[in-house]
């Protein structure tokens, strides 16, 4: 297993439309280590939140209803120690506009659940969502550390 590295400030997960792996990222982070980190997300498209993405948050009682798509050109994508990258169309795009800052750059191909389009049954598709869920907290967990245990 890979050394874990010391929590960055601030964190900023970008994909392609911030409708489906970045704000399940975020989500998943914030959920995981609170206000420890300053975490957020943003898409070069944004599109609206994909339901199957809210769905399967629930499960594990994540609520992303109130969650709304940010536009990476909005932000100021330099304020943040670390930009996880999870297309390579973001990848792109990040590098292009923290060209000349200190902003260090992860990239996670992440596979986009809803690639496969229409076809299988609702719960196969939330399987597809499932497994990305269940993929990106294994991997922030591995650049971050587990999550310490809330107090019940």
């Amino acid at each position: 297993m890979a050394a874990v590295e010391k929590l960055p400030g601030s964190v900023l997960f970008v994909c392609n439309l911030n409708a489906v792996r970045s704000p399940m990222a975020e989500a998943l982070a914030k959920s995981l280590y609170g206000k420890r980190i300053f975490i957020d997300s943003a898409g070069i498209e944004p599109q609206p939140r994909d339901p199957f993405v809210i769905n399967v948050m629930t499960e594990i009682g994540v609520d992303m209803a109130e969650d709304h798509p940010m536009d990476v050109e909005e932000i100021n994508i330099g304020s943040f120690d670390l930009v996880i990258c999870l297309t390579e169309e973001a990848r792109v795009r990040v590098a292009e506009l923290t060209r000349g800052q200190a902003v260090d750059i992860d990239f996670w191909p992440t596979i986009d659940p809803f690639a496969g389009g229409e076809q299988g049954s609702r719960e196969q598709k939330l399987d597809a969502y499932r497994r990305l869920r269940d993929d990106l907290r294994r991997r922030i967990e591995q650049r971050f550390g587990a999550a310490e245990k809330k107090a019940s």
